[in-house]
């Protein structure tokens, strides 16, 4: 288990600062992440990548020239918040664009989608790419529903070569989506892995079987078999990827990769037969590596990773590259980078407001009161949902966001803001502390709400039920969940509906609401009956079953508690 630690919470950030001290000569801690510390060409295209802590190398060792210029880093198993995405790909940015590559998680794609929006909103090119390697969350024919595990080195590898080569940003995102089509990996675990403070892993294996295809957030895999030989183990992973091997294809690029508890010598030990089984099939491995590249804190286990190789692609993997974990080639001939970086966070400049919306700025945030008070009496239970097919995180996330949130509006409070921006910034906080795939969602929906109110007038009803759709259609577009995928959203729509309709009939917005909290609760429980279409328990989704959404649930206590304080203080609007 994670044994060395201080506060538990500060984990990832303490390990970050460690990592930036040692190789001080690759990189530069900054809030959030790290940047490249040598000299980068201006005009340059910047690859930025970034996940969760917890993997280490990934994300932060693979910055350094040939492969990445900066790694945004996110709690432990948490995808790092949209501001921290922003913040890092602004000190990146040399004018010729970000390629942003993250693995494909609900979480990653909310807030590195985000970032990416506000970024081009500020006149930077950002394409996104997510890495979707894992054969085993999803079949061929819906590849793009994969998670990326550790075919995210062999995708940022080519990425970082493209564009340590000059190539512009077209091209770049052209040879990233083409190596990442043609990435794919398979893993096994023997045992589970701790959180940091935790007293039990957050799955255990059975003596002496392994489960296959976990991913590395956590999650069990979605089956178990007895421990094998090394000569069928190599055969059970490779012939799950020479299954889907391109035809003609004769060369690839390989990773085997230790996920934090296996040895190297057992890698090796592996490794003769994965080559024996590779070369039976007629397959020549180019500059294979084994090692730690991907990892999930102390899991003990492997994954075998298979970059099916051509023309444009073979000169990129053996392309020469410096960083803490993956050297090869021609040395680099670097300048230490000089330029002074400023990545604090400055006070927002809010608006001039009129009375009447500071004073609904004060409400906002007495709502926000109640909704961080009920949050962190129900941390417990919505974690305890959370983790029957999921990490169980989300109870925790639920109430550092809202906490936040809660000083956030506060202090908007103080600056004289109007009720827009009270809002506005108390979904940024929320995003920001929480991170993860709920951070991203709330601050999403929040900020979204906030666009259908005003700094000077007063909050009516129609605004509050515009803002509603606002904050569906943000989660919706962005986060690409459906009715029926068992998420939020499927409390969100009928609570969004109910508002609606109640409010078109002449009901009061407490009344209104109140019937739209009823409607939200009722689908949340029925998600219990539902399969889980995306995130992290889509994988497991037998184990789901008869079991509701955590995120369902949270929605719909957030909603009876804001229509708990609307009929409260009805007399104050």
């Amino acid at each position: 288990m994670t044994t060395i630690f201080d506060a538990p919470e500060e984990f990832a950030t303490t390990a970050l600062k460690g990592f930036a001290a040692i190789y001080s000569r690759y990189v530069r801690l900054v809030k959030g992440g790290v940047v490249r510390a040598t000299k980068v060409p201006k005009g340059k295209v910047s690859v930025v990548i970034g996940g969760g802590s917890g993997h280490y190398p990934a994300f932060a060792g693979y910055v350094g020239p040939g492969l990445a210029d900066a790694a945004v880093a996110g709690d432990v198993f948490a995808s790092p918040s949209t501001a921290a995405v922003a913040r890092v790909c602004r000190l990146a940015d040399q004018g010729g664009g970000i390629l942003l590559g993250f693995g494909n998680y609900a979480g990653d794609v909310l807030n590195f989608g985000v970032a990416a929006e506000r970024l081009r909103a500020e006149g930077i090119d950002v394409r996104i790419v997510p890495v979707t390697d894992d054969v085993a969350s999803a079949p061929a024919e819906t590849a793009a529903k994969r998670r990326g595990i550790a075919g995210d080195l062999m995708v940022f590898k080519i990425a970082g070569a493209a564009a340590e080569a000059g190539l512009d940003l077209d091209e770049v995102e052209r040879l990233t989506r083409h190596a990442n089509d043609r990435t794919v990996s398979f893993g096994v675990a023997f045992k589970g892995c701790t959180l940091p403070g935790a007293p039990n892993p957050l799955f255990t294996v059975p003596k002496g079987q392994m489960a296959l295809g976990l991913g590395i957030h956590g999650e069990p895999g979605i089956s178990e078999e007895d421990i094998v030989s090394a000569t069928d183990l190599a055969a059970l992973l490779t012939d799950k990827l020479l299954a889907e091997r391109p035809a003609g294809t004769k060369r690839a690029g390989v990773v085997l990769n230790g996920l934090g508890a296996t040895k190297y010598e057992e890698l090796f030990v592996l490794w003769t037969a994965v080559a024996a089984r590779l070369e039976a099939a007629g397959l020549e491995a180019v500059l294979p590596e084994a090692g730690e590249f991907v990892t999930s804190l102390d899991m003990q286990g492997c994954s075998l990773t298979l970059l099916w190789l051509d023309d444009e692609l073979e000169p990129l993997w053996t392309a020469a590259c410096d960083t803490p974990v993956l050297r090869r080639g021609a040395t680099f001939t670097t300048e230490p980078a000089t330029d002074a970086l400023d990545d604090s966070d400055t006070l927002a400049n809010f608006a001039e407001a009129s009375d009447i919306s500071k004073a609904d700025g004060k409400c906002v945030a007495g709502v926000i009161e109640k909704i961080a008070l009920a949050l962190k009496e129900a941390e417990e239970e919505l974690g305890r949902i959370d983790a029957v097919a999921g990490d169980g995180d989300h109870g925790q996330g639920m109430r550092r966001g809202s906490a936040a949130a809660l000083e956030a509006a506060r202090a908007a409070v103080a600056a004289g803001a109007g009720a827009a921006s009270v809002l506005a910034v108390a979904g940024d906080a929320w995003a920001d502390r929480a991170g993860g795939t709920s951070g991203a969602i709330w601050g999403l929906l929040l900020r979204s709400w906030s666009n259908a109110l005003s700094d000077t007038a007063a909050i009516e009803k129609d605004a509050v039920v515009r803002g509603a759709r606002l904050a569906l259609e943000g989660v919706t577009r962005l986060g690409r969940a459906r009715p029926g995928d068992k998420t939020l959203v499927d409390a969100l729509v009928p609570f969004v509906e109910t508002l609606e309709k109640e409010a078109a009939a002449g009901k009061s917005l407490v009344e209104a609401w109140s019937a739209a909290a009823e409607a939200a609760k009722a689908a949340a429980e029925a998600t219990a009956s539902l399969t889980p279409k995306l995130g992290r328990a889509r994988p497991l989704s037998e184990k789901s079953i008869g079991h509701p959404d955590a995120g369902a649930i949270s929605l719909a206590l957030v909603s009876q508690v804001a229509g708990n304080f609307l009929a409260a203080n009805k007399g104050d609007y």
